[in-house]
């Protein structure tokens, strides 16, 4: 994964900086990006090895986690919808232990699953996803 990570800064994070209803970078600058070196599943769609662009549109009680085929652009400025590969609707964790800057990790749940988790203030979301 390829990301810049801001920090919280006593921001306020979320309906703040990061606006509801919004398509988001998930980062700073640059679009997040995530290279996958074989195939994997997400929500029964297989999603084909390759580089995209990790967006979300953060909500009050759901998010939409968002795998985009154009993963070199700025911001969301040159987002375009139709170049979405998948898109999920997903409950984020809330009243987390403060990140004070943006984090990703990889999850490995065993039995070929995983996940993608993006963490920042007091919040996560999870990407989950299957490999064959």
């Amino acid at each position: 994964m390829y990301y810049h990570s801001p920090a919280v800064r006593s921001r306020v994070i979320w309906g703040g900086l990061v606006p509801y209803e919004e398509v988001w970078v998930a980062g700073a600058h640059s679009a997040t990006s995530v290279e996958f070196s074989k195939a994997i599943k997400i929500a029964g769609t297989t999603i084909p090895k390759g580089k995209y662009a990790f967006f979300t549109i953060p909500g009050q009680e759901r998010w939409t986690l968002i795998l985009n085929k154009n993963w070199e652009q700025h911001l969301a400025d040159d987002y375009d919808q139709a170049e979405d590969v998948i898109r999920i609707e997903v409950t984020p964790e809330t009243g987390m232990p403060l990140a004070e800057r943006l984090t990703y990790t990889i999850e490995e749940k065993g039995e070929g699953s995983g996940a993608i988790r993006m963490s920042w203030e007091k919040l996560s979301v999870s990407l989950p996803f299957k490999t064959d």
